[in-house]
């Protein structure tokens, strides 16, 4: 896949678990993406540093694509396109 903007693209959902450790945000990371349609792109939001390694592991093992993280003051956002 070319390389995306991630400061450009559209998101169809925004999950905010930057109070929570993991697997928090991996947990709500499952739940969210099942609420997008096929193509969506879910943004998360997480302060956890181990949410960067596990949420791009998870979407890649399930069959999802997470196109990259943007780091941002205190918090990361990850990105990942549902894809089935």
């Amino acid at each position: 896949m070319a390389k995306v903007d991630l400061m450009k693209i559209k998101v169809t959902k925004v999950v905010d678990e930057r109070a929570h450790a993991c697997p928090g945000p991996l947990i709500e990371t499952k739940k969210a993406i099942a609420s997008i349609p096929v193509g969506g792109v879910l943004e998360v939001w997480a302060s956890d540093p181990t949410a960067t390694k596990e949420i791009p592991l998870w979407a890649k093992d399930v069959g999802h694509e997470c196109l990259g993280v943007v780091v941002a003051d205190n918090y990361n956002r990850i990105f990942v396109v549902r894809k089935k």
